[in-house]
């Protein structure tokens, strides 16, 4: 048997059958030439009592030398116990993570993915999943074997997706719907985090060991910063009053003002039903929020707001479609509508959310009172076994409600801090201990009116 070299291996002629040229340097290597002409680089071997032959490659892309170095390593994992041909069709048959995604979707459809609070995940994330799976992920890294992703493809996954190689327009499953697909570092982030936590799964499936994508640095997502000043909510009133001269205008208009005085996101005031509408206690009983069930402390200006609704809207919904069973869907157009070439053109529904936040942190309410108030999880535990709230409660969302509507009808507070004020709260305490005392009402010790 010659040495296998260069020129062994370039005279090497076809025949009627495939046969081998052996190496006499390292025994278990050879050359085999296929009759077409083709010169592949194998190596023969036992495992488990049994002859095996793999394939290193083609003699072209493989010279002699190199696949005596690699033909040394594979000899090498043999003596330790591996099998090269069984690895390699382990390789073969392991998933991609475009069928990764296939088996998560599969079972986040079924309700087996736990979101936020140990939670299934939502319709609408479920939908923001798809979206960001089929034109981020499956677009930059779809056809890699999960096994082969590394850190440093997750990082490139975050880069290209701020870069923008994954924007398009493309159509959707509606009439002439069309989803306009942006890069940015918002989106890069929220979608390396979906893919960090799809990884996670693959975990717990057993498909792979660790997650590569853990430790990976996200750059933060947009904060939220933006508020209405007591100005802009005054210029919101006026807005709104136009557009509430406009009868096609009309139930958004109420929404927006609702939104204002609640702080209550965009789909819960859409999706709020009567039965939710608990006017005796006060607040909203929501069956179904971000945070799970929720129950949201009301004011007195929404109370008698929805008390007046109640009177002459007898449907599902306290805001409903064009037919009963169906809640109003005209929103997003018409805030667009009314606010377009305003000065309050940037605002979005999140924003009154957020302002109403400020707002009841302007006028010295604790986080803790706030979070309860606009339903974050802070504020969600207890109300999952308290059924009455408290007077405290009651009295933040009167005094932060009733501060915007002043401010959306155009009243001008001189002052915005009460809640520490000596004179107010000696005021109320003396009113609250001559009403227990059952005063007359000549009696009571008149309240300082702090606001100008």
């Amino acid at each position: 048997m010659p040495k296998l070299t260069k020129r062994t291996a370039d005279s090497a002629k076809p025949r009627e059958k495939d046969y081998f040229i052996w190496d006499d340097e390292l025994p278990g290597l050879g050359l085999r030439v296929y009759t077409s002409g083709k010169r592949s680089y194998v190596i023969h071997y036992r495992f488990a009592g049994r002859s095996r032959r793999f394939t290193i490659g083609l003699h072209g892309f493989w010279t002699p030398e190199l696949a005596r170095q690699e033909a040394r390593v594979l000899f090498g994992k043999i003596a330790c116990g591996e099998d090269p041909s069984e690895q390699r069709q382990l390789n073969h048959k392991a998933i991609t993570v475009k069928e990764l995604c296939g088996f998560y979707l599969e079972d986040l459809n079924a309700g087996l993915i736990m979101g936020k609070g140990g939670r299934p995940k939502k319709r609408t994330t479920i939908v923001s999943d798809l979206g960001r799976i089929r034109r981020h992920i499956i677009p930059l890294v779809g056809t890699r074997r999960v096994k082969e992703l590394t850190k440093a493809d997750i990082n490139k996954v975050l880069k290209d997706v701020i870069a923008g190689k994954t924007n398009g327009s493309f159509k959707t499953g509606k009439l002439r719907g069309k989803s306009i697909v942006r890069g940015g570092i918002g989106a890069a982030s929220r979608t390396v985090g979906l893919l960090s936590g799809i990884l996670t799964y693959a975990v717990e499936a057993g498909i792979i060991d660790a997650n590569p994508a853990h430790g990976v640095r996200r750059p933060k997502d947009n904060i939220r910063s933006r508020r209405l000043s007591d100005a802009e909510y005054r210029t919101l009133g006026s807005i709104l009053r136009a557009a509430g001269k406009n009868n096609r205008y009309r139930m958004t208009v109420e929404i927006i003002r609702q939104l204002a005085l609640t702080g209550c996101r965009r789909s819960e005031m859409l999706a709020l039903r009567w039965e939710e509408v608990d006017l005796e206690a006060s607040c909203l009983r929501l069956a179904d929020s971000k945070e799970g069930a929720s129950v949201r402390p009301i004011g007195l200006p929404v109370v008698e707001y929805l008390e007046e609704r109640g009177a002459k809207i007898s449907k599902t919904y306290v805001f409903p479609g064009s037919e009963d069973g169906n809640s109003f869907g005209s929103f997003p157009n018409h805030w667009e509508k009314i606010f377009l070439n305003t000065a309050l053109a940037d605002v979005t529904p999140h924003v009154l959310r957020h302002s109403f936040a400020s707002v009841a942190n302007d006028l010295g309410f604790t986080e803790a009172t706030i979070a309860t108030l606009i339903g974050h999880s802070r504020g969600s535990v207890t109300s999952k076994y308290i059924h009455t709230l408290d007077a405290a409660l009651i009295m933040a969302a009167d005094t932060i409600s009733g501060y915007i509507e002043g401010l959306l009808d155009g009243v001008e507070f001189k002052q915005t801090s009460y809640a520490l004020d000596r004179g107010a709260r000696k005021a109320t305490l003396a009113r609250f201990l001559k009403k227990m005392s059952n005063a007359s009402d000549d009696e009571l010790i008149p309240v300082e009116h702090l606001a100008a």
